[in-house]
């Protein structure tokens, strides 16, 4: 079974950066996983805003937070971060962590953006809360 577990939320003022950390554990050597950042705005849906296939790297982002956040792995300690700059109020938000996984080799595209890519996803950690205020 799959787990995820995000940490590195918090508060942080206007253009500023935080670095989320998402530590997965149960992820099969024969299977293949693309993984995902998505967030939740209060009382909206939650949606996909990166992504990143474990296996060769490969990665895609949404317009909002493309040039703003990186997205990448560390297969030696099974974590995939969100490295996130330039923080604005409207990035306010619950960050989740989330891992679809494939018995094939998977491509990451837009697929794994937006608000539909949440029926997509298998399993899910609970959140960090990120909030951009001064």
């Amino acid at each position: 079974q799959v787990q995820l577990v995000e940490s590195g939320g918090g508060l942080v003022q206007p253009g500023g950066s935080l670095r989320l950390s998402c530590v997965a554990t149960g992820l099969a050597d024969e299977d293949y996983y693309a993984a995902g950042w998505f967030r939740q705005f209060l009382k909206k849906p939650r949606e996909g805003i990166a992504c990143i296939n474990l296996s060769d790297g490969s990665t895609r982002y949404a317009d909002s937070v493309k040039d703003r956040f990186t997205i990448s792995k560390d297969n030696s300690k099974n974590t995939i971060y969100l490295e996130m700059t330039g923080l604005e109020p409207d990035d306010t938000a619950v960050y989740y962590c989330a891992a679809d996984v494939s018995h094939r080799p998977v491509r990451v595209g837009e697929w794994y953006l937006g608000t539909r890519a949440v029926h997509g996803m298998d399993y899910w950690g609970k959140g960090t809360p990120v909030t951009v205020s001064s």
